[in-house]
C-alpha cells in the first residue's frame, strides 16, 4: 500500500536528502538482500561488516536514488512484514530512532497485521483469503497513512460494514463499535523473562523482564472513561521503559522518563502507575514495561564434556525461593547440533522424566508442575551419536562443545516484579457495577543456560 500524501510530506520534510521509494520489485529485491534472505552465504561489505550489526528491525535499504532509511522490517514464519515510516524532519544527520514517532506507529501496525495473518499461515487457502482482505482492512486501520487502529482483527473485512462517520461526534476513532450489556473489564499482566547464564567467573549472567498489560473493556457508551492502576509490593524494583497505548489520555511525565538505560537512583519513578484511558472496542495492550529484577527465577548450571566417542552432560537447576512453586509446565530442552542421531543414552534424573524426541537430536527433560521441597533438580547422562545426516540440525554458533540448555516454563497468577492489578482500583465512570477480572502470568522467553566448559556467545564481558 502506497500513500502519495505521505510521500509528498516526506519530500517536503527531507528536502535535498529525500530518497523516493523505488518500484515494488526493486524495493523487494533490495529488502531481501538486506535481510540476508538472498546471497546469505556471500560476504558483502556494505551489509556484512561488523559495523553493520543491526540491533533493531530498522534497516537502510539501497536504491538507485540512494539509501532509503528508515525501513522497518522483520521476517516471521515465512512472511516478511515491512513498512517505510515518515521522518518528520531532516535526515542528515540521522535522528535517533527514539525520536522518530512513525517507527512505533509502523511497528504497532505491522504487529497488528501479523496477529491477523499468522494464525492462518498453515492453511494456504485461508492465508490467501486473509491477505486478499488486507487492502480493505488497511483503509480502515490506516486511511491516509497514519494508523488509527492497529488491532486489525477487530476491523470489518467488507466495505458494507464500514462506518464512514461515527454517529456520536464524541466517539474516538479507535472505538469502531459500541457495546450493549453489563459492563465488564478483563485485565491480564504477562511478564516474559529472558536470560543468559554462563556459570563462569569472568562473564556476567544477564536477565531482563518485559511486561505487557492487556485489556478487554466491554462498556456501553461512545467514549467511556476508565482508570486502571498497577500496584507493586513494598521495596519492589520500579517499572521502567513504560510505553502506553494511544488511547491513554494522560500520565505523569516522570513515569515515561524512567529508563533502564540509567542506573537506579533515588529519583526514579516508583508509582503510582495510573492509566486513564478511553478503551478501544476490542482487546488491546494498554502498556509495556521493563524492570531490573534482582534475580532470575531459575538458576542453572550446564556442563558438557566430550570424551572419546561420547559426551557427558550434567544439568543442575534451582528454583529461587522467592518464586511461586506452581507451574503450568516446566521443561528443559537439550538440543545437540552438528552431530548425528543419539545412538546410545544412559542417564539419571533426580526429578521428573527425560524423553528422547523422534528425530533423536533433542532431549526433553519434563520437570512438571512443581520443583521438589529442596527446590533443586539434577540430570546426569552419557550420550553417544551415530553418523550425521542432512536432516539433523546444524548451527554456526554451537560448534564443538559450545552448547546450551533452553528452559520453557509458565507460572500462572505470578509476576517476577510482583506487579498486579488491584480490582478495587479500577474506576469506570458508567452506571452499574462492572465485573472486573484480573490475571497475571510469568513466561520464559529465550531462557538459555550455556555450557560452562566451553566458550559461549557473550552478552557482556568486562575488559
Amino acid at each position: 500500500r502506497r500513500y502519495p500524501t505521505v510521500e509528498l510530506r516526506a519530500e517536503t520534510f527531507n528536502g535535498s536528502t529525500h530518497v523516493p521509494i523505488p518500484s515494488d520489485s526493486a524495493f523487494l529485491k533490495a529488502l531481501l538482500f538486506q535481510l540476508r534472505l538472498v546471497d546469505e552465504h556471500l560476504f558483502v561489505e556494505q551489509r556484512d561488516t561488523c559495523t553493520q550489526i543491526n540491533h533493531s528491525c530498522t534497516y537502510s535499504v539501497p536504491s538507485a536514488a540512494g539509501e532509503l532509511w528508515p525501513v522497518l522490517a522483520f521476517h516471521k514464519s515465512g512472511l516478511i512484514y515491512a513498512c517505510v515510516p515518515l521522518v518528520e524532519g531532516t535526515l542528515e544527520p540521522r535522528p535517533p530512532l527514539l525520536t522518530v514517532s512513525g517507527l512505533s506507529q509502523g511497528l504497532a501496525l505491522l504487529l497488528g497485521i501479523m496477529d491477523y495473518v499468522s494464525p492462518s499461515r498453515k492453511n494456504e487457502a485461508e492465508l490467501s483469503a486473509k491477505i486478499g482482505q488486507l487492502r480493505n482492512l488497511l483503509i480502515q486501520a490506516c486511511p491516509l497513512g497514519t494508523p488509527l487502529n492497529t488491532n486489525i482483527r477487530s476491523l470489518n473485512s467488507s466495505f458494507e460494514d464500514i462506518q464512514e462517520m461515527p454517529a456520536d461526534k464524541g466517539q474516538p476513532a479507535w472505538r469502531s463499535s459500541t457495546y450493549k450489556g453489563k459492563p465488564q473489564v478483563h485485565v491480564c499482566i504477562t511478564e516474559k523473562v529472558k536470560c543468559m547464564q554462563y556459570d563462569q567467573r569472568d562473564v556476567v549472567d544477564t536477565w531482563q523482564v518485559y511486561g505487557t498489560v492487556n485489556c478487554k473493556c466491554d462498556i456501553e457508551g461512545s467514549a467511556p472513561n476508565v482508570t486502571l492502576s498497577l500496584t507493586l509490593p513494598t521495596n519492589a524494583p520500579p517499572l521502567q521503559d513504560i510505553v502506553v497505548h494511544h488511547c491513554v489520555t494522560s500520565v505523569d511525565p516522570a513515569m515515561l522518563l524512567s529508563t533502564s538505560a540509567e542506573p537506579l537512583h533515588d529519583s526514579v519513578y516508583n508509582g503510582p502507575y495510573k492509566f486513564p484511558f478511553i478503551p478501544p472496542s476490542d482487546s488491546f495492550n494498554l502498556c509495556y514495561y521493563t524492570s531490573q529484577v534482582p534475580v532470575p527465577p531459575i538458576l542453572g548450571c550446564y556442563q558438557l564434556v566430550e570424551e572419546e566417542s561420547q559426551i557427558k552432560i550434567t544439568v543442575n537447576l534451582k528454583l529461587h525461593e522467592s518464586i511461586k512453586n506452581s507451574f503450568e509446565y516446566c521443561e528443559a530442552r537439550i538440543l545437540f547440533f552438528n552431530r548425528g542421531p543419539i545412538a546410545q543414552l544412559e542417564y539419571k534424573v533426580s526429578y521428573g522424566q527425560l524423553d528422547l524426541c523422534r528425530e533423536k537430536s533433542l532431549l526433553v527433560w519434563v520437570i512438571g508442575q512443581k520443583f521438589p521441597k529442596s527446590l533443586e533438580v539434577s540430570l546426569t547422562g552419557t550420550v553417544s551419536f551415530g553418523t550425521a545426516g542432512k536432516e539433523h540440525p546444524t548451527d554456526y554458533v554451537c560448534t564443538g562443545n559450545t552448547a546450551y540448555v533452553k528452559l520453557y516454563f509458565r507460572i500462572p497468577d505470578f509476576t517476577l516484579t510482583g506487579c498486579y492489578v488491584d480490582q478495587h482500583s479500577v474506576q469506570i465512570f458508567v452506571p452499574g457495577k462492572p465485573k472486573i477480572t484480573a490475571s497475571r502470568e510469568l513466561i520464559s522467553s529465550n531462557y538459555y543456560i550455556w555450557n560452562s566448559k566451553a566458550p559461549a556467545p557473550m552478552v557482556y564481558k568486562p575488559l
